[in-house]
């Protein structure tokens, strides 16, 4: 058994998460409220390094009326280890869990140590990438139900590829910033065809501040 998992973005009318200078200013107000009541209505937070090293994220309830017990589980995807000690997804706000690879240098070793005396619990699965379906293993078996999942688009990629996502949200803002390198909602490789890839069937749609959100069925996803 592994958790039921939303993918939640909000991104420009050409699927771009930021400008080429990454200016990421998409979401209104609104649209900022409605990721808070999705993260306080969820058991786990969910993203990779990218996103951490980049935007130094929370990943907490604040938009909106909440308390300190509101704050969900925070998950890092990073196979590298490359999180900051001081990044302030590991702040003591709400626990967090770090999913990395398994094979083990000393200067690797000493990052877990560390890790784990700032009370953070520390997943090991895959050799060069992190084994995801392997790791919401585990997280299911932590009683996480619910994840939220937040990208980056190499994680969103991912996810998307092991057929982990069964929900997706959108925020499509009614802007176009281009740029062949500027981020987009889903990254990696890609899929070969339109057989293979992931299929989405429209539940809901309404408008919100000054663009729309689209709520996606994944279709065939395992739950």
């Amino acid at each position: 058994m592994i958790p039921y998992v939303i993918s939640n973005v909000g991104m420009t009318l050409d699927g771009k998460l930021a400008t080429i200078e990454n200016d990421s200013r998409i979401s209104g107000e609104n649209d900022l409220k409605r990721v808070h009541e999705i993260r306080k209505d969820v058991d786990a937070i969910m993203v990779g390094i990218g996103t951490v090293l980049k935007d130094d994220p929370r990943l907490t309830v604040h938009k909106i009326n909440a308390s300190p017990k509101d704050n969900p589980l925070r998950i890092v995807v990073d196979s590298n280890l490359k999180v900051p000690l001081n990044a302030r997804v590991l702040n003591k706000d709400a626990k967090t869990v770090i999913a990395t690879t398994t094979p083990i240098s000393d200067e690797k070793e000493e990052k877990i140590r560390k890790l784990k005396e700032m009370g953070i619990m520390v997943l090991q699965a895959g050799v060069q990438k992190v084994d995801l379906r392997k790791i919401m293993n585990e997280i299911y078996k932590m009683g996480i139900n619910k994840i939220l999942l937040e990208g980056g688009g190499t994680l969103n990629w991912g996810m998307f590829k092991e057929n982990l996502i069964n929900e997706v949200r959108v925020y499509i803002a009614p802007k176009v910033f281009g740029g062949a390198n500027s981020p987009t909602y889903v990254d990696g490789k890609g899929f070969k065809n339109v057989e293979e890839c992931t299929k989405l069937e429209l539940k809901n749609y309404y408008p919100l501040d000054d663009g729309i959100v689209l709520e996606y069925r994944v279709i065939g996803s395992f739950k």
